[in-house]
Order: structure tokens, then sequence, then C-alpha cells
């Protein structure tokens, strides 16, 4: 079974998680700068098998769409382009970011660590991942 990859798209990184082969469990993966995020994933598809792409959708409490989506649309415009075979999904990740800080307190990671944003984006694109997954299995 082909595997589901998530991005938490961010200006300056992204973070990105996988799923396993059954799509049962979503992983970090890694966070990259964002400019490097599209050549990653051309090289990474080619070596595993990948169903869709699943890319973090920011929205505000009122339900209007975040400042960085213009910036998200391009993005996956330039996915488009490099990748056009690779389904994209996009799904709500409101508190992905707060959630991810505070699974990071609640682990009893040190303050000196949780001030890593590479780590909170990667566990964000996983908590972003494993909703979905959740959300398609119900």
């Amino acid at each position: 079974m082909p595997r589901v990859i998530a991005l938490d798209y961010g200006e300056k990184r992204t973070g990105i998680a996988v799923t396993d082969p059954m799509q049962l469990i979503a992983s970090g993966l890694t966070t990259l700068p964002t400019a490097e995020v599209i050549p990653y994933l051309k090289d990474y598809i080619e070596q595993e098998e990948v169903a869709k792409c699943i890319v973090g959708l920011p929205k505000q409490m009122d339900n209007s769409s975040s400042e960085v989506e213009p910036k998200i649309q391009a993005f996956l415009n330039k996915l488009k382009k490099t990748l056009p075979t690779l389904a994209v999904e996009r799904y709500d990740e409101r508190f992905t970011s707060k959630m991810a800080f505070q699974t990071l307190i609640d682990s009893g990671v040190g303050k000196k660590k949780r001030r890593e944003k590479g780590l909170i984006d990667k566990i964000s694109a996983t908590l972003l991942l494993q909703s979905y997954l959740d959300a398609q299995h119900n």
C-alpha cells in the first residue's frame, strides 16, 4: 500500500510527516527550509510509493483564510508543475502548532529543545497527518 505524506507549510520551514505502508500511523519525517521541500519530495517519491500529499489548510478562528494562504497556493502551483501526478489534498491544520508545543511540554522535553522550531514543524505535520488518517478511518 502506498504511503501518505503531509506538509505543515511555513514561509521559512516546512514540517514533513509520512505514514507507514499500511497508512495507520503518522511519523515525523523531517523539517526542511521551504525552498528545499519540492526537490526533497521529488527524490522521496522516486524511492517510495506515495498515494497522496496532505497539505495543511490554515484557517482563522472565524473560518476565514489565513494570511499565509496565498503563499501556500503559490507553493502548490510549483508542486503541481514539478509532480503533476501527485494527488494533493488540503486538511484543516488549526491548532496543530499549539498542540505540537503542548506535546513537547507533556513529554518532558526541556525548554532549550522546545525552542527548536523545526521540531515543532515536524510534530505539527505528524499531528496533521494523524488527524487526517483518523478522519479517514472513521
